[in-house]
């Protein structure tokens, strides 16, 4: 389990190393889906990494399977921050009804941040 947390550390911090490597973007997500992908083969129900690979799928423009990634963890009784707010992300570049998704953003409000997850880009100037 120690492992698993090391990784999901690694993979948060790693994560935020996208931006600042926009030239290495897509070789960057590819690393951590496969790292992410490797550690559910290992623990299937582990919210964590299925909300950070929904996060990750979310920023490369993915939103169906994200929204996959996201609802299985939400199924599975996550009460991460990170969870619904990233719902909600999804959502909106979806183009869901704004009803959908403001109740995940409601939610999101009660819960903290786990921390070895991390939020999906949100580009408002986007829609």
């Amino acid at each position: 389990m120690t492992d698993i947390i090391t990784r999901l550390k690694n993979v948060k911090k790693f994560q935020a190393k996208r931006w600042e490597n926009e030239d290495h973007w897509d070789e960057i997500n590819d690393l951590l889906i496969k790292e992410l992908d490797d550690i559910l083969s290992a623990e299937p129900q582990n919210t964590a990494a299925l909300i950070n690979i929904g996060a990750i799928y979310s920023d490369m423009g993915e939103n169906e399977k994200a929204l996959e990634y996201l609802q299985h963890a939400l199924k599975l009784g996550s009460a991460d921050k990170n969870l619904y707010t990233n719902l909600a992300i999804v959502m909106v570049y979806m183009e869901m009804h704004p009803e959908e998704y403001h109740e995940y953003l409601e939610t999101a409000e009660h819960y903290s941040e786990d921390p070895l997850t991390f939020k999906a880009y949100f580009d408002p100037q986007s829609q």
